[in-house]
Protein backbone atom coordinates (compact mmCIF):
# COMPACT_ATOMS: atom_id res chain seq x y z
CA UNK A 1 0.00 0.00 0.00
CA UNK A 2 1.23 2.94 -0.86
CA UNK A 3 2.38 5.12 1.85
CA UNK A 4 -0.33 8.56 1.65
CA UNK A 5 0.55 11.77 3.46
CA UNK A 6 -0.58 15.25 3.39
CA UNK A 7 0.91 18.37 5.49
CA UNK A 8 -1.34 21.03 4.35
CA UNK A 9 1.52 22.88 3.76
CA UNK A 10 0.22 24.85 0.37
CA UNK A 11 -2.80 25.44 2.93
CA UNK A 12 -0.83 26.88 5.31
CA UNK A 13 1.23 29.51 2.87
CA UNK A 14 -1.93 30.37 1.50
CA UNK A 15 -3.92 31.38 4.75
CA UNK A 16 -0.13 33.02 6.18
CA UNK A 17 0.10 35.64 3.03
CA UNK A 18 -3.78 36.23 3.25
CA UNK A 19 -3.53 36.60 6.98
CA UNK A 20 -1.40 39.41 6.19
CA UNK A 21 -4.00 41.52 5.17
CA UNK A 22 -6.77 40.23 7.16
CA UNK A 23 -6.79 43.45 9.48
CA UNK A 24 -6.15 46.86 7.43
CA UNK A 25 -8.26 49.41 9.25
CA UNK A 26 -9.37 52.32 6.35
CA UNK A 27 -10.43 55.90 8.73
CA UNK A 28 -12.41 58.23 5.71
CA UNK A 29 -11.70 61.82 6.88
CA UNK A 30 -14.00 64.84 6.63
CA UNK A 31 -13.31 68.33 5.02
CA UNK A 32 -11.71 69.80 8.50
CA UNK A 33 -9.96 66.30 8.71
CA UNK A 34 -11.81 64.91 11.04
CA UNK A 35 -12.53 61.21 11.21
CA UNK A 36 -15.77 60.53 8.99
CA UNK A 37 -16.49 56.56 9.82
CA UNK A 38 -13.78 53.85 10.53
CA UNK A 39 -13.60 49.65 9.10
CA UNK A 40 -11.82 46.92 8.51
CA UNK A 41 -11.44 46.23 4.70
CA UNK A 42 -12.82 42.49 3.89
CA UNK A 43 -10.39 40.27 2.16
CA UNK A 44 -11.27 37.10 0.08
CA UNK A 45 -9.19 34.48 -1.44
CA UNK A 46 -10.78 35.27 -5.34
CA UNK A 47 -9.19 35.74 -8.71
CA UNK A 48 -9.70 39.44 -10.22
CA UNK A 49 -11.56 38.43 -13.12
CA UNK A 50 -13.91 36.67 -10.75
CA UNK A 51 -14.51 39.04 -8.17
CA UNK A 52 -14.60 42.55 -10.60
CA UNK A 53 -17.55 40.18 -12.18
CA UNK A 54 -19.24 39.91 -9.06
CA UNK A 55 -19.05 43.66 -8.41
CA UNK A 56 -20.29 44.28 -12.06
CA UNK A 57 -23.52 41.83 -11.17
CA UNK A 58 -24.00 43.15 -7.65
CA UNK A 59 -21.34 46.75 -7.64
CA UNK A 60 -22.77 47.41 -3.96
CA UNK A 61 -22.83 44.16 -3.11
CA UNK A 62 -26.09 44.74 -1.13
CA UNK A 63 -27.87 41.34 -1.76
CA UNK A 64 -25.70 39.78 0.96
CA UNK A 65 -23.40 41.90 2.68
CA UNK A 66 -24.50 46.25 3.36
CA UNK A 67 -20.64 47.32 2.49
CA UNK A 68 -19.34 48.77 -0.38
CA UNK A 69 -15.72 48.95 -1.38
CA UNK A 70 -13.14 49.07 -0.90
CA UNK A 71 -12.40 45.42 -0.78
CA UNK A 72 -9.66 43.20 -1.35
CA UNK A 73 -9.09 39.69 -3.09
CA UNK A 74 -5.85 37.40 -3.88
CA UNK A 75 -4.98 34.12 -5.14
CA UNK A 76 -1.88 32.09 -6.27
CA UNK A 77 -1.32 31.33 -9.49
CA UNK A 78 1.61 29.60 -9.56
CA UNK A 79 4.81 27.94 -7.91
CA UNK A 80 8.60 26.95 -9.48
CA UNK A 81 11.12 25.68 -7.93
CA UNK A 82 14.21 27.44 -6.07
CA UNK A 83 17.44 26.07 -6.80
CA UNK A 84 19.35 28.64 -4.67
CA UNK A 85 17.70 27.37 -1.41
CA UNK A 86 18.37 24.09 -2.62
CA UNK A 87 19.47 21.63 0.82
CA UNK A 88 20.77 18.74 1.27
CA UNK A 89 17.69 16.10 0.80
CA UNK A 90 19.22 13.05 2.53
CA UNK A 91 19.52 14.86 5.93
CA UNK A 92 16.70 13.97 8.25
CA UNK A 93 15.55 15.37 11.11
CA UNK A 94 14.37 13.64 14.24
CA UNK A 95 11.94 14.39 16.81
CA UNK A 96 10.99 12.27 20.26
CA UNK A 97 7.88 10.23 20.03
CA UNK A 98 6.92 8.39 23.40
CA UNK A 99 9.27 5.67 23.18
CA UNK A 100 10.30 6.06 20.00
CA UNK A 101 11.38 8.76 17.29
CA UNK A 102 10.17 10.51 13.96
CA UNK A 103 12.25 11.38 11.13
CA UNK A 104 11.23 13.36 8.29
CA UNK A 105 13.82 14.44 5.11
CA UNK A 106 15.01 18.22 4.42
CA UNK A 107 12.21 20.30 2.47
CA UNK A 108 12.89 20.91 -1.07
CA UNK A 109 12.47 24.67 -1.22
CA UNK A 110 10.01 26.22 -4.03
CA UNK A 111 8.67 30.08 -4.85
CA UNK A 112 4.75 30.68 -4.68
CA UNK A 113 3.54 33.27 -6.70
CA UNK A 114 0.69 35.48 -4.75
CA UNK A 115 -1.50 38.56 -6.12
CA UNK A 116 -3.09 40.74 -4.20
CA UNK A 117 -5.75 43.36 -5.86
CA UNK A 118 -7.07 46.15 -4.25
CA UNK A 119 -10.91 47.63 -5.43
CA UNK A 120 -11.39 50.88 -4.84
CA UNK A 121 -13.86 53.60 -6.09
CA UNK A 122 -11.38 56.58 -5.05
CA UNK A 123 -7.44 56.91 -5.44
CA UNK A 124 -7.38 58.40 -1.60
CA UNK A 125 -8.70 55.03 -0.25
CA UNK A 126 -6.06 53.39 -2.29
CA UNK A 127 -3.47 55.65 -1.41
CA UNK A 128 -4.48 54.99 2.23
CA UNK A 129 -4.62 50.88 2.00
CA UNK A 130 -1.21 51.07 0.34
CA UNK A 131 0.90 53.13 2.87
CA UNK A 132 -0.32 50.76 5.29
CA UNK A 133 0.80 47.86 2.85
CA UNK A 134 3.91 48.87 1.34
CA UNK A 135 5.52 50.20 4.56
CA UNK A 136 6.15 46.53 5.62
CA UNK A 137 8.07 45.78 2.48
CA UNK A 138 11.73 46.39 2.22
CA UNK A 139 11.28 44.90 -0.21
CA UNK A 140 10.55 41.34 1.83
CA UNK A 141 8.55 41.01 5.04
CA UNK A 142 9.16 37.75 6.88
CA UNK A 143 6.33 35.54 8.21
CA UNK A 144 6.88 32.52 10.92
CA UNK A 145 4.74 29.46 9.78
CA UNK A 146 4.21 26.31 12.13
CA UNK A 147 4.46 24.06 9.49
CA UNK A 148 5.07 20.59 10.42
CA UNK A 149 3.47 20.85 14.53
CA UNK A 150 4.44 17.24 14.96
CA UNK A 151 8.14 17.91 14.25
CA UNK A 152 8.68 20.99 15.83
CA UNK A 153 9.05 22.91 12.12
CA UNK A 154 8.69 26.35 12.32
CA UNK A 155 10.00 28.21 9.43
CA UNK A 156 10.37 32.08 8.91
CA UNK A 157 8.93 32.17 5.14
CA UNK A 158 10.22 35.93 3.30
CA UNK A 159 7.56 37.29 1.26
CA UNK A 160 8.60 39.50 -1.63
CA UNK A 161 6.64 42.25 -3.19
CA UNK A 162 7.56 41.78 -6.56
CA UNK A 163 5.82 44.79 -8.52
CA UNK A 164 2.43 47.05 -8.31
CA UNK A 165 0.35 47.78 -11.21
CA UNK A 166 -2.84 50.28 -11.18
CA UNK A 167 -5.87 50.04 -13.72
CA UNK A 168 -8.69 52.16 -13.78
CA UNK A 169 -11.75 51.33 -15.63
CA UNK A 170 -13.39 54.17 -16.78
CA UNK A 171 -15.80 52.31 -18.91
CA UNK A 172 -19.33 50.78 -18.28
CA UNK A 173 -22.78 51.13 -19.06
CA UNK A 174 -24.99 54.62 -18.12
CA UNK A 175 -26.32 52.47 -14.68
CA UNK A 176 -22.73 52.30 -13.36
CA UNK A 177 -22.44 55.65 -11.87
CA UNK A 178 -18.40 55.48 -10.74
CA UNK A 179 -15.30 53.85 -12.32
CA UNK A 180 -13.35 51.00 -10.47
CA UNK A 181 -10.11 51.44 -9.70
CA UNK A 182 -7.75 48.09 -9.18
CA UNK A 183 -4.63 47.81 -7.59
CA UNK A 184 -2.98 44.77 -8.29
CA UNK A 185 0.53 43.71 -6.25
CA UNK A 186 2.73 40.85 -6.95
CA UNK A 187 4.58 39.04 -4.15
CA UNK A 188 6.54 35.66 -4.05
CA UNK A 189 6.25 33.68 -1.33
CA UNK A 190 9.34 31.67 -0.52
CA UNK A 191 7.86 28.38 1.48
CA UNK A 192 8.96 24.74 0.86
CA UNK A 193 7.68 21.29 0.46
CA UNK A 194 8.24 19.01 2.56
CA UNK A 195 8.29 14.75 2.15
CA UNK A 196 6.37 12.14 4.68
CA UNK A 197 7.37 11.75 8.61
CA UNK A 198 8.27 7.85 9.48
CA UNK A 199 8.42 6.18 12.44
CA UNK A 200 12.09 4.72 13.26
CA UNK A 201 13.71 2.42 15.98
CA UNK A 202 16.47 3.33 18.25
CA UNK A 203 19.27 1.93 18.52
CA UNK A 204 20.15 0.85 21.95
CA UNK A 205 23.64 -1.07 21.90
CA UNK A 206 26.79 0.41 19.66
CA UNK A 207 29.82 -2.64 19.14
CA UNK A 208 32.66 -1.20 17.17
CA UNK A 209 35.43 -3.48 15.94
CA UNK A 210 39.17 -2.28 14.98
CA UNK A 211 40.99 -4.91 13.22
CA UNK A 212 44.76 -4.47 12.35
CA UNK A 213 45.39 -2.88 8.99
CA UNK A 214 45.23 -5.46 5.92
CA UNK A 215 48.53 -5.26 3.91
CA UNK A 216 50.85 -6.83 0.93
CA UNK A 217 52.96 -8.46 3.79
CA UNK A 218 49.42 -10.06 5.23
CA UNK A 219 49.90 -13.44 6.15
CA UNK A 220 47.18 -16.13 4.92
CA UNK A 221 46.98 -20.11 5.55
CA UNK A 222 45.56 -22.16 3.23
CA UNK A 223 44.27 -25.37 4.33
CA UNK A 224 45.36 -27.99 1.49
CA UNK A 225 44.00 -31.11 0.35
CA UNK A 226 45.38 -34.75 1.57
CA UNK A 227 46.45 -35.42 -2.09
CA UNK A 228 49.81 -34.23 -3.49
CA UNK A 229 53.50 -34.33 -3.41
CA UNK A 230 56.55 -32.52 -1.79
CA UNK A 231 56.85 -30.21 0.87
CA UNK A 232 57.37 -26.71 1.13
CA UNK A 233 60.07 -24.94 2.40
CA UNK A 234 60.17 -21.83 4.11
CA UNK A 235 61.11 -19.09 1.83
CA UNK A 236 60.11 -20.25 -1.10
CA UNK A 237 58.00 -18.51 -3.85
CA UNK A 238 55.07 -20.28 -4.71
CA UNK A 239 52.93 -19.90 -7.82
CA UNK A 240 49.77 -21.15 -10.18
CA UNK A 241 50.21 -21.44 -13.48
CA UNK A 242 52.55 -22.95 -16.47
CA UNK A 243 55.72 -21.37 -14.64
CA UNK A 244 56.90 -18.83 -11.82
CA UNK A 245 57.53 -15.97 -15.03
CA UNK A 246 54.21 -16.48 -16.56
CA UNK A 247 52.06 -17.22 -12.80
CA UNK A 248 48.73 -16.04 -12.50
CA UNK A 249 49.51 -15.77 -8.76
CA UNK A 250 52.74 -15.83 -6.40
CA UNK A 251 53.46 -16.12 -2.98
CA UNK A 252 56.18 -16.51 -0.49
CA UNK A 253 56.12 -19.34 1.86
CA UNK A 254 56.03 -19.04 6.03
CA UNK A 255 55.39 -22.25 6.95
CA UNK A 256 54.02 -25.31 6.20
CA UNK A 257 52.58 -28.13 8.89
CA UNK A 258 50.47 -30.42 8.76
CA UNK A 259 48.88 -29.16 5.98
CA UNK A 260 48.26 -25.99 6.91
CA UNK A 261 50.44 -23.66 4.38
CA UNK A 262 51.07 -19.92 5.38
CA UNK A 263 52.17 -17.45 2.94
CA UNK A 264 52.69 -13.73 2.72
CA UNK A 265 53.42 -11.08 -0.04
CA UNK A 266 50.58 -11.89 -2.12
CA UNK A 267 50.06 -11.13 -5.43
CA UNK A 268 47.46 -12.31 -8.06
CA UNK A 269 44.42 -14.45 -6.93
CA UNK A 270 44.59 -17.88 -6.04
CA UNK A 271 41.81 -20.38 -6.90
CA UNK A 272 40.83 -23.68 -5.70
CA UNK A 273 40.64 -25.30 -9.03
CA UNK A 274 44.69 -25.15 -9.72
CA UNK A 275 47.54 -26.57 -7.96
CA UNK A 276 50.08 -24.45 -5.74
CA UNK A 277 53.34 -25.13 -7.30
CA UNK A 278 56.91 -24.47 -4.99
CA UNK A 279 59.81 -23.02 -7.30
CA UNK A 280 61.93 -24.56 -5.47
CA UNK A 281 61.07 -27.76 -3.95
CA UNK A 282 58.55 -28.52 -6.81
CA UNK A 283 55.48 -29.35 -4.32
CA UNK A 284 52.24 -29.74 -5.41
CA UNK A 285 49.20 -29.18 -3.78
CA UNK A 286 45.64 -27.75 -4.44
CA UNK A 287 43.68 -25.81 -1.04
CA UNK A 288 40.73 -26.59 0.27
CA UNK A 289 39.64 -23.30 2.48
CA UNK A 290 41.81 -20.22 3.47
CA UNK A 291 41.73 -17.58 5.58
CA UNK A 292 42.59 -14.06 4.36
CA UNK A 293 40.38 -12.33 8.09
CA UNK A 294 42.54 -9.77 9.61
CA UNK A 295 43.44 -9.84 13.32
CA UNK A 296 40.96 -7.96 15.94
CA UNK A 297 42.29 -5.79 18.30
CA UNK A 298 40.08 -3.76 19.93
CA UNK A 299 35.95 -4.23 20.81
CA UNK A 300 34.32 -1.08 21.65
CA UNK A 301 30.65 -1.67 23.61
CA UNK A 302 28.73 0.97 24.27
CA UNK A 303 25.40 0.96 25.74
CA UNK A 304 23.15 3.81 27.84
CA UNK A 305 22.41 3.99 31.30
CA UNK A 306 19.64 3.78 32.29
CA UNK A 307 18.98 0.83 29.86
CA UNK A 308 15.27 1.91 29.37
CA UNK A 309 16.20 5.41 28.01
CA UNK A 310 13.90 7.05 25.80
CA UNK A 311 14.53 10.17 23.09
CA UNK A 312 14.91 13.26 25.06
CA UNK A 313 15.40 12.25 28.20
CA UNK A 314 18.57 12.30 30.86
CA UNK A 315 20.99 9.57 30.74
CA UNK A 316 24.75 8.94 30.49
CA UNK A 317 26.27 5.37 28.41
CA UNK A 318 28.93 3.33 29.74
CA UNK A 319 31.55 2.63 27.20
CA UNK A 320 33.39 -1.26 27.40
CA UNK A 321 36.83 -1.88 26.35
CA UNK A 322 37.97 -4.80 25.25
CA UNK A 323 42.03 -5.38 24.21
CA UNK A 324 41.86 -9.07 22.24
CA UNK A 325 45.36 -9.08 21.42
CA UNK A 326 46.70 -8.28 24.58
CA UNK A 327 43.53 -9.89 26.33
CA UNK A 328 43.37 -6.73 28.33
CA UNK A 329 40.13 -4.85 29.39
CA UNK A 330 38.70 -2.08 31.18
CA UNK A 331 35.56 0.26 31.27
CA UNK A 332 34.97 3.61 31.40
CA UNK A 333 31.93 6.09 32.35
CA UNK A 334 30.71 9.23 30.29
CA UNK A 335 28.20 12.06 30.44
CA UNK A 336 26.86 12.19 27.09
CA UNK A 337 24.83 9.22 24.70
CA UNK A 338 24.64 11.06 21.35
CA UNK A 339 23.43 9.70 17.98
CA UNK A 340 21.34 7.02 19.35
CA UNK A 341 18.61 7.62 17.03
CA UNK A 342 18.39 5.57 13.75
Amino acid sequence: MANVFYNRIIRKLVVGFGNLFDNITLVRYNPDESEAERFIVPIAYATKEDYVKRLEDDYNLNKKIQTTLPRMSYDMNGFSYDATRKQNTNIRNFVASGGTATSQYNPVPYNFDFNLYLYVRNIEDASQILEHILSYFTPDYTIKLNLIPEMGIVKEIPVVLNSTVQDIDYEGNKDRDTRIIIWTLNFTVKGYIFGPTSQVGLIKNSITNVYNEITTDQQIQFTMSNTGIGVYQTGEFVYQGYSLNTATATAKVVEFNNNKLTLTNINGNFVSSMPVVGARTNSNYSFISYNIGPQKLVVIDNTPVPANTVPGGAYTYLTTVTETANTGSWTSLKKTWKNCLR
